[in-house]
């Protein structure tokens, strides 16, 4: 550990390292004594002149840097110059001042990224930062934060509040944590200073300064430092201060620890000034811009002391520090250092690779099905290069385990095909978070497949990006890069297979709903007394056009001799199913042709609906059965669509794999936006 954080003023904050059993190996004197600008760019020219002899002698494998200061922004500079891989945390924030400038330097300075939030890993994408050494982690002190509330805090505040404050309102503690505003490394006029004055009679005032001497001279100019329910301390100890700030009836102030940790407890906050007013922050701040402004602020006071508001989990779940152990792991110390920048593409590059050129951008693609689990390698023209295929087990562990088995034989075939995997998608049954890569519950065609996690196994296995989505949204993907939805704005996709499902691309993106259920549309009911449904229902589509429904008539027709005609026979150790109801109404059954012209008109009311609420451009009928219902849904829409939509062109999809292709394309559309 090296440390620069040891003046006085700052209550020799390297004690704190000591007491958590790290060696320190140096110690820097380099923050000149100041509050200006001068002795900032004073501190940072003298790291600058210090920090190269050491790092040639300490010889780091990488540089954690953390945060947005400017001796931070030294010992970035320093590390880079000197070709030392460097870690920086908490990158891709906006505060809205300097320290945003700062910040993003040492991301440019930096080879790989821990942030905090989604939004922070978007803007380091859209800094050109290179995805693959991006990790969300969250912050970590929610690791410490998220746990600490409940512990005894009693003894803590009594150390720097007094035994007086606690006697007095003991029993609002009971009902209400301990009063107290912490008003923390403030700029603000001596208007402001008034109102705390005023506060000062009411509620006790707990004010850490941090060094911020001109705040200590107006304070001791007004004799505020004399009033019995005034604290004023320069340093608390991380443990003591978020056990003050988890109990406080408010915080005040400008300090990036009121708009990030302290959200942790739901304390009320009052952000003054504009100094963080870009951050992410949860319900509990509430901004004052005009810091000067006497109204507001007592305005903001009244609205905010004393309230509870819920945790918010915006900067953290508690699992960073882990998280970030694993990414320092998975680093490959051994690999040439070099910065790695994503511009997107501004014109077309005439120079070439021959890496590339010999070298096909490929997916892996997984497809889990009713009955088969599939895995394919598909490059970016949309072929499977290769396909592997394996009966569905029943249980989740037999699942898991042979999806991890197959992914990594195809991640190493792929090497033997010159085939780059760029990462892997998934098409699954059931309901999925796409956003976190579980599948949330599935239908009863998949057993024990509720609430499974299925990016970080195979994340953790492969050590590549993994996207996860429903079969049917998938189906819906395929078309849109490989189908006939390419260049559509609007279209629906359905597919017609053991179960009915569907994917609806809007404004050229995939359509998931406020709880990813968007686009069950075989699920849409178009007869109140039809039969039972697999959902419960009864009268879906399902019910009546997908393969089990085809399958049960085909069976009743059988058991009752109504099935076989001329022509037609079913061994005794092949199930009946629906393909042999198709044969039998083909070769004249007409039994078997009324059940196909019920399903087919059932599926055709369904798209009916589409049309009269979606109203897309297209149509498209995906799956084995497309082409038997095609020509009958064509019919239903003729006779029962509103004229301004019976020009909606309904057509059968030309893709022989929609989930696997469409699996895929997750993986193809995302990771080649950038340029590698």
């Amino acid at each position: 550990v090296l440390t620069s954080l040891f003046l006085s003023c700052f209550r020799n904050t390297y004690r704190m390292i000591e007491q958590d059993d790290f060696d320190i190996n140096t110690r820097l004197h380099t923050i000149v004594r100041g509050e200006d600008e001068a002795a900032m760019v004073e501190s940072v020219g003298l790291a600058l002149v210090k920090l190269p002899d050491v790092l040639n002698r300490l010889k780091p494998d990488i540089m954690i840097v953390h945060g947005d200061r400017f001796d931070a922004l030294a010992l970035a500079t320093s590390a880079a110059l000197m070709n030392i891989r460097i870690l920086h945390i908490e990158g891709g924030e906006v505060s809205g001042t300097i320290d945003d400038s700062i910040r993003h330097a040492i991301t440019k300075l930096a080879h790989y990224h821990v942030c905090c939030t989604r939004s922070a890993e978007q803007h380091l994408i859209s800094m050109c930062e290179d995805h693959d050494r991006i990790l969300l982690a969250g912050c970590p002190s929610y690791d410490k934060l998220l746990s600490a509330k409940n512990k005894d805090y009693m003894s803590i505040i009594r150390m720097w509040l007094g035994m007086y404050f606690l006697s007095k309102d003991r029993f609002v503690v009971i009902k209400k944590p301990v009063y107290i505003i912490l008003v923390g490394q403030m700029s603000v006029s001596s208007v402001s200073h008034c109102i705390i004055v005023k506060f000062l009679n009411r509620k006790l005032v707990l004010f850490i300064f941090s060094g911020s001497k001109e705040m200590v001279r107006v304070m001791r100019k007004k004799g505020i430092e004399h009033h019995p329910n005034f604290r004023a301390v320069k340093h608390v100890p991380f443990d003591q201060f978020i056990q003050l700030v988890a109990h406080a009836g408010c915080m005040i102030g400008n300090s990036s620890c009121g708009v990030r940790e302290v959200g942790a407890f739901g304390t009320p906050v009052i952000n003054l000034g504009t100094r963080q007013i870009g951050r992410e922050t949860g319900e509990n701040v509430l901004h004052v811009r005009d810091a000067d402004t006497q109204d507001k602020i007592l305005q903001a006071l009244h609205l905010q002391f004393g309230k509870q508001y819920p945790c918010s989990k915006i900067y953290g779940d508690g699992n960073a520090v882990p998280r970030i152990l694993k990414f320092l792991k998975s680093i490959d110390l051994q690999e040439p250092l070099q910065k790695k920048f994503c511009f997107p593409p501004v014109k077309e590059n005439i120079s070439q690779d021959i890496d590339h050129i010999l070298e096909t951008l490929s997916a892996l693609a997984v497809d889990l099905g009713g009955t088969n689990l599939r895995v394919a390698i598909v490059s970016m023209k949309g072929e499977i290069v290769k396909k592997y295929t394996q009966f569905n087990p029943k249980t989740y562990e037999e699942r898991i385990n042979l999806i991890l088995q197959m992914c990594v034989e195809a991640a190493a075939e792929a090497v033997k095909l010159n085939c780059r995997i760029l990462g892997v998608g998934i098409s699954t049954g059931g309901r999925v978070n796409p956003r976190e890569g579980i599948v949330l519950h599935s239908t009863k065609l998949i057993q024990e497949w509720n609430s499974v996690d299925l990016r970080t196994p195979l994340s953790d296995t492969l050590h590549l990006p993994v996207w996860v989505d429903n079969d049917g949204n998938c189906a819906a993907l395929a078309e849109r890069k490989f189908g006939q939805g390419k260049g559509l704005e609007n279209f629906v996709t359905l597919i017609t297979g053991t179960g009915i499902g569907g994917g609806i691309i809007h404004q050229h993106e995939l359509i998931h709903g406020s709880s990813f259920c968007a686009a069950e549309l075989g699920h849409l009911v178009v007869s109140l007394d039809g039969p039972d449904c697999s959902c419960g229902s009864h009268g879906c589509i399902e019910a009546y056009a997908s393969g089990m429904a085809l399958q049960r008539e085909a069976k009743k027709l059988h058991d009752e001799d109504l099935l076989l005609v001329e022509g037609m026979s079913v061994p005794k150790d092949e199930a009946v199913g629906a393909l042999h109801l198709i044969q039998a109404a083909k070769l004249g059954n007409a039994k078997a042709q009324s059940i196909l012209r019920t399903a087919g008109t059932a599926l055709g009311l369904g798209v009916v609906n589409i049309l009269h609420t979606m109203n897309p451009s297209l149509v498209i009928l995906s799956g084995v059965l497309a082409s038997h219902y095609i020509h009958i849904v064509k019919d239903i829409i003729r006779q029962q669509a509103l004229s301004s939509v019976q020009d909606v062109d309904v057509v059968v999809s030309d893709l022989v794999d929609p989930a696997l292709l469409g699996a895929a394309s997750m993986v193809l559309d995302y990771t080649t936006r950038r340029i590698y």
